[in-house]
């Protein structure tokens, strides 16, 4: 049989990827040393890019929602676009975890999640993804 390697993978949320910016952010530190050791992909869900952009055009300027694009330019991260069955996928999270007001952004994650078999979610918000039980694994493993 032959061995081979695979490539360790992380889905980006919101705000760990504000923290990485925010040097003041109660969780910078801990972002900025996750990313600068973890090895394999960090993948930014398209829904999260709003998002992010707002928070930092509004909180830090616009200079540092362009650098966050430039690192998407220069494929720091990669992007992954919305496929036929997301959408709908989110919707149905959203109905089952009403009561925990989880919202369209962190439905998409655990929907690309899901789609892509990834099991690690790189998050400030634990309270939301804790909660929530994939279809394809028993839990979400929250970073950092």
């Amino acid at each position: 049989m032959e061995k081979g390697f695979k490539i360790d993978v992380a889905l980006m949320d919101t705000g760990i990827l504000y923290a990485l910016a925010d040097k003041k952010d109660s969780w910078h530190k801990r972002a900025v040393d996750f990313v600068s050791v973890f090895g394999g992909r960090l993948i930014v869900p398209f829904t999260v890019i709003p998002e992010v952009c707002y928070l930092l055009n509004a909180y830090m300027g616009q200079a540092a929602e362009l650098a966050f694009i430039n690192s998407l330019v220069k494929r720091e991260l990669s992007v992954e676009h919305f496929r036929e069955g997301d959408l709908s996928r989110c919707s149905e999270i959203l109905r089952q975890y009403g009561d925990n007001n989880i919202g369209l952004v962190d439905a998409s994650i655990i929907a690309v999640a899901e789609r892509l078999k990834i099991r690690k979610v790189c998050t400030t918000d634990w309270r939301h993804f804790s909660v929530v039980r994939p279809k394809h694994c028993d839990a979400l493993e929250l970073l950092p």
